[in-house]
């Protein structure tokens, strides 16, 4: 089985109407991606995965309605971010796990949390930091740590940098999770993208923690620094705790999987070292849901 655990939820279930498409240029470097889809679009594009985790990113305090380049397009589903990755991942549930995203900074929180977990059926919790802007380290963060520990629920963390000029980089740098992991040791965590640039923080941090984790989204279309990412890791003896993920639609579970099989070829005929072939089959098959306690 292939299990995707990071992807972004629709903006549309049905047709989106020609003028809320948006192409983004900025998202990776080899071309552009369409940022605004429907149920339909990701579902064909993110075979060959069997399941998948889905998310979307609440971008201010009370206010629920973000999409993967931070603009709303929702024009038929719920309103919340939540209810709109509910309604995508009940309607699939042979295929989706959805995760909720929750802004600490909102005084609600903590209650959204429990709606989420006990209405929704949601079974995660999406964090980007960088993009909601707040320290991971304040307190009204601290109380969701607490409570998803509590719950049993993992959170993924965005990691690294990103193009977004108004998002500060240094809420997203890996060493912070080093610090969260201290804190709250029961809590399953991954960190995205292999928290680039920084892949060898990312490494180190999930080499301490036996509860941390990090995925390899959007690595790939910049070669030398994937290759060096899973070089890396092998390195630091973490390949076995790196999960399979796309960050669809900036890429897809298929291109991800092929890239896998091709992270070498960068250095053929040098004397660099190469990364295991055997364990990147692993990564593609890992049972990353046993791992987070998710079957």
């Amino acid at each position: 089985m292939i299990i995707d655990v990071h992807s972004h939820t629709p903006q549309f279930r049905g047709e989106v109407p020609p003028e809320r498409r948006q192409i983004n240029p900025a998202w990776r470097p080899d071309r552009d991606i369409s940022s605004v889809y429907n149920w339909e679009e990701y579902l064909r594009d993110q075979t060959p995965a069997d399941k998948t985790i889905v998310f979307g990113i609440a971008w201010y305090p009370g206010e629920s309605t973000g999409s993967v380049n931070g603009n709303d397009g929702c024009s038929d589903l719920p309103g919340n971010v939540n209810d709109k990755t509910a309604a995508f991942a009940n309607a699939h549930p042979d295929r989706l796990i959805g995760f909720m995203s929750l802004h600490p900074h909102d005084p609600n929180a903590l209650e959204e949390l429990d709606r989420c977990r006990t209405d929704l059926g949601l079974r995660g919790i999406k964090l980007g930091a960088n993009y909601q802007i707040f320290d991971p380290l304040e307190s009204r963060v601290l109380a969701i740590y607490q409570r998803a520990q509590q719950h049993g629920l993992p959170i993924l963390f965005h990691q690294g940098t990103s193009p977004v000029r108004m998002a500060p980089i240094r809420y997203a740098h890996p060493l912070l999770m080093d610090e969260v992991a201290m804190r709250y040791p029961d809590l399953k965590i991954i960190m995205a993208h292999l928290g680039h640039p920084w892949t060898v923080d990312t490494a180190v941090v999930v080499r301490k923690h036996p509860n941390v984790y990090a995925d390899i989204s959007g690595l790939f279309y910049r070669k030398f620094g994937f290759y060096e990412a899973m070089i890396r890791a092998t390195e630091w003896s973490v390949l076995d705790k790196l999960l399979f993920a796309s960050d669809y639609p900036v890429t897809t579970a298929a291109e991800t999987f092929a890239a896998l099989s091709q992270v070498n070829d960068i250095v053929a005929g040098t004397n660099l070292p190469r990364v295991p072939e055997d364990q990147m089959e692993a990564i593609i098959y890992r049972d990353s849901l046993s791992l987070l306690e998710l079957n």
